[in-house]
């Protein structure tokens, strides 16, 4: 309408003569398809002149547009400090909300970085711990979006440091999820807990957020002041895992150095029974400085080799002696195992030559899965002759499909003979092991002489 053309446009003079054509309330208070009426639009405009026309012919300080919008909070918006200013002495809400999420004029002044608007409407009397749908105040708006000025003047009006949203993240967590240094820097000095969870059901901390996002900066700020109990305690989750999850490679290092264990309790939150189980997903260098700082390793880390193919990373945690798979973690190795089988020359010679029993690969999977040549070679390094009875019937099975065929000497060789060259074979194999030549070269010895 004719009147809300004049009161966006600023044409005061055309506002004024619209409104004694049409005195009443309805024609001030008039709406467009979306709910706006004319001081909706003056006011975002920041027509000082016309905002005050409308308010002294009737028009509500408070009217709100289809979305739950105040004319208070368009001019906040805009940063239109003196209509701000008209609109209070009108009785203008302080907290009324933006749309239905109750998202106020302070939230967006805090948000805008309008300081000077913040201070005004918290000499005012606005609410500093007022929430939106979510429990966030404009103090934890401030902190999230890196308002330092604005987050500096509602600490020292007295807002909650410590406030938790619906979600229990802190002011300080979402700093350091989000990068803030100093607003970081800041909350610490002014008290603010880093110790307070985020999600209890996942034992976030400020200090996990500023691993995960490789804030590295704000990292070295919580170090000291958090409680390494996270690190550490059941039913709690390690900033280790954090930084690995992401890929954080100088965060972990820093956690590690400043005395977080590379042997953090089990995670059931990432599906991990140790950080290096979670670093095998994430590079060769997240798990090179776990080893830096002396992590213990696994037996079924042995298995995690095999399923992510780092085979140069068994043969090397054979070598510290990792202790070989058994008894309730040997079904899992095996099935790895097999995911393997067609590679069996990059790790089956360093497994035996570690004193692995081969009989225990000789599972139905291992048979049925595997190539000739690996099931051969694994054979190789068995007593064929004293096989157990259902090892005997899985190895007829597969050779009854014409898809193996059995090295001749094992029927021939006796078994004692078989014996004799097992032993030969090892020494063999470990002096070629300690002078770094070993091959798969498999003498043949069926002509020894008992």
């Amino acid at each position: 309408m004719a009147i809300h053309e004049a009161a966006f446009q600023n044409t005061n003079e055309c506002l004024k003569l619209l409104i004694q054509a049409a005195p009443s309330t309805n024609y001030i208070r008039s709406k467009t398809f979306e709910g706006t009426c004319p001081l909706h639009l003056s006011t975002s405009r920041g027509n000082l002149e016309c905002t005050a026309t409308l308010l002294e012919s009737g028009a509500d300080p408070n009217e709100l547009t289809h979305d739950a919008t105040t004319p208070l909070f368009l001019a906040v918006e805009k940063g239109h400090t003196n209509v701000i200013k008209l609109l209070l002495q009108h009785g203008a809400n302080l907290n009324g909300s933006h749309c239905w999420s109750e998202w106020n004029s302070l939230h967006q002044a805090a948000f805008q970085n309008y300081s000077e608007i913040l201070k005004l409407l918290l000499d005012e009397g606005a609410n500093k711990e007022s929430v939106d749908d979510f429990g966030i105040t404009p103090l934890f708006i401030a902190a999230q979006y890196g308002k330092l000025e604005c987050l500096r003047i509602l600490i020292s009006y007295g807002a909650n440091i410590n406030c938790q949203a619906k979600d229990q993240a802190t002011p300080l967590f979402i700093a350091a999820q989000e990068g803030n240094d100093k607003c970081v820097e800041l909350l610490l000095a002014e008290g603010a807990n880093p110790n307070l969870y985020c999600n209890e059901e996942e034992w976030q901390l400020a200090i996990h957020a500023a691993a995960q996002m490789g804030h590295i900066s704000i990292l070295r700020m919580l170090i000291p002041v958090t409680d390494q109990v996270c690190g550490s305690a059941e039913g709690k989750v390690s900033p280790v895992y954090s930084a690995i999850y992401s890929g954080q490679e100088n965060c972990l290092e820093l956690l590690l150095k400043e005395g977080y264990s590379p042997d953090a309790q089990s995670c059931p939150i990432f599906g991990c029974r140790s950080p290096m189980s979670l670093a095998f997903q994430k590079g060769s260098e997240i798990i090179l400085i776990l080893l830096k700082y002396g992590i213990k390793i696994l037996e079924i880390d042995l298995g995690l080799c095999l399923l992510h193919r780092r085979y140069s990373l068994f043969r090397h945690f054979l070598r510290k002696d990792c202790k070989l798979p058994c008894q309730q973690h040997l079904a899992e190795f095996l099935k790895y195992a097999v995911t393997a089988g067609h590679e069996y020359k990059e790790w089956l010679p360093s497994l035996l030559l570690a004193g692995f029993n081969p009989v225990n690969l000789l599972s139905h999977d291992w048979i049925f899965s595997v190539s000739s040549d690996a099931l051969n070679f694994l054979l190789e390094f068995t007593n064929w002759k004293r096989l157990h009875w259902n090892v005997e019937q899985i190895l007829s099975s597969r050779k009854a499909t014409s898809m193996w065929i059995p090295c001749s000497h094992f029927e021939h060789i006796p078994s004692l003979s078989h014996l004799c060259r097992l032993k030969i074979r090892l020494r063999v194999w470990k002096v070629e092991a300690e002078a770094g030549t070993m091959s798969l070269y498999l003498p043949d010895c069926s002509d020894i002489v008992l």
